[in-house]
């Protein structure tokens, strides 16, 4: 059993990933990553470019007698989320990410792995170095901050891509291409709060952790907790029976990564402090028999806090409980037409507490765009209903899936040769990319795939390693076979 990355086929391949573990990269700090990737192309005397907001763009002409092949984009997002248990000392603006081999998968050591894009991006350089291979003239695209926002790939100007065949290395299931993707957009909800003249001690920091997280998209139909409304549940049901005061929630760090741990800091008098300990555990109790089968390692603590603070008033804690516990999360439709599809959903994704309010950021996504719009109404409904605000982001496009797509005829044949079994055929709960190229580039024909990897945007991320080398043969047996 291989002990190192450096073990691992195809080397060539596992040598990047390794080399990528060791660069930060979270979303917006990609510049280093992509100083690498250029440092490749000049080594290999392949010309490269960066546009204004970061993308990179690396050339390489055909190999002998494949010149008139149309051209061929392969593209990834330099970007990761950077997502780490709480327990973890990592600091991802300077520490290398560390991984365990265990049995076939790859993990990291507490954080994300960064797989997700990273495996697809070790790939494209792979393919850019190796010069055994047979290909048509060629482009990589390395674009930034995704994982956010989809910037690099909104701020792509027209004339920057010169092929017409696009793979993009971002999908997670090995022997699957994905053609179709959902839209999605953030809402940015401001709840204002009110405090007491006077301060509050006797402080308690009541912490939900071990929950699993995950894709906010790929993962949202598992049913896996969200720490903030888990939070706000314990707390709505403990004011019931025990008094106290909340001052702060905090919860979620990513708008695209189901919350996997929140804080309150809440002031309880000593008197009350059995009664409120009572009724978090059996608030506690319900939720650990209820999500038993997704969540086994949920757990909660609930410690004394030095210090003192202004807590909120009793109306407005009350009416902030409500308003978390009615913002909507999770699977709103799912899809009429194919079978196993979220159509609508959407992520309580992060909460921070200040002064004078308390902001909320949902991620909603969805294959409809109407359908978008009426799940993004229902969270101003709410906030009109608790006297919060709500702020509407412009959103990314969805990617329409086309069965009539040559490409995808020609690649369903060359992986059934390839492996004598068809590869199948889905559109995925989560924003890729290829919507907004398609968009900028009509025309462009385009297919997802990638290795199977499982429980991205969370510490639990891991990658298969015989899907990685499934993955790199089918991706150089294609690039010759699309280039005669």
């Amino acid at each position: 059993m291989a002990s190192s990355l450096g073990e691992l086929n195809p080397q060539l391949l596992w040598k990047h990933f390794a080399k990528i573990l060791t660069i930060p990269h979270c979303s917006g700090n990609e510049k280093a990553l992509g100083d690498y990737v250029l440092s490749v192309a000049s080594s290999l005397n392949l010309p490269g470019k960066r546009d204004k907001v970061g993308n990179v763009l690396v050339s390489k002409p055909s190999t002998a007698g494949r010149d008139s092949a149309v051209g061929v984009i392969l593209q990834g997002h330099l970007d990761m989320v950077c997502e780490k248990n709480s327990n973890k000392a990592h600091d991802f603006c300077k520490d290398p990410i560390l991984t365990d081999i265990k049995g076939e998968w790859v993990y990291a050591q507490g954080t994300t792995l960064g797989a997700d894009n990273g495996i697809g991006l070790a790939a494209a350089l792979a393919v850019m170095e190796d010069k055994t291979l047979v290909h048509g003239p060629m482009e990589f695209l390395f674009t930034v901050d995704e994982e956010t926002g989809l910037t690099g790939a909104n701020k792509i100007q027209k004339g920057f891509l010169a092929g017409k065949k696009l793979l993009n290395l971002d999908s997670e299931d090995e022997g699957t291409f994905t053609i179709g993707c959902a839209g999605g957009a953030d809402s940015e909800l401001v709840f204002p709060v009110e405090r007491k003249k006077t301060a509050s001690k006797n402080l308690y920091r009541l912490h939900i952790t071990g929950l699993r997280g995950g894709h906010s998209g790929l993962d949202i139909n598992q049913g896996r907790g969200n720490a903030i409304k888990l939070l706000a549940r314990m707390l709505g049901q403990a004011q019931a029976t025990a008094r106290f005061e909340v001052i702060s929630i905090e919860g979620g760090s990513k708008h695209n990564a189901i919350p996997r741990e929140a804080v309150a800091v809440v002031a309880c008098p000593p008197v009350q402090v059995r009664s409120l300990t009572v009724a978090l555990k059996k608030a506690f109790d319900k939720i650990a028999i209820e999500y038993k089968a997704v969540e086994a390692e949920a757990k909660y603590t609930f410690e004394p806090l030095a210090g003192k603070d202004f807590a909120l008033t009793q109306g407005c804690q009350h009416i902030l409980l409500d308003f978390l516990l009615a913002v909507p999360h999770g699977v709103i439709s799912m899809h009429p037409e194919i079978a196993g599809l979220v159509e609508t959903s959407t992520n309580l994704a992060i909460v921070r507490t200040g002064k004078r309010e308390l902001d909320v950021l949902c991620s909603t996504r969805s294959s409809v765009a109407s359908a978008l719009e009426a799940a993004r109404d229902i969270i101003k409904s709410v906030c009109a209903l608790a006297g919060a605000k709500a702020e509407f982001k412009n959103g990314y496009p969805g990617w329409m899936p086309n069965l009539a797509s040559p490409l995808l005829k020609h690649l369903k044949e060359i992986y059934a040769k390839t492996f004598g079994k068809e590869a199948e055929i889905v559109a995925v709960h989560a924003g890729l990319e290829c919507g907004i190229i398609g968009e900028k580039f009509p025309g462009m024909d385009m297919i997802s795939f990638g290795p199977t990897m499982k429980n991205p945007h969370s510490p639990e991320e891991h990658v298969h390693i015989g899907s990685v080398e499934k993955f790199w043969t089918f991706l150089t047996t294609a690039l010759a076979e699309l280039s005669k």
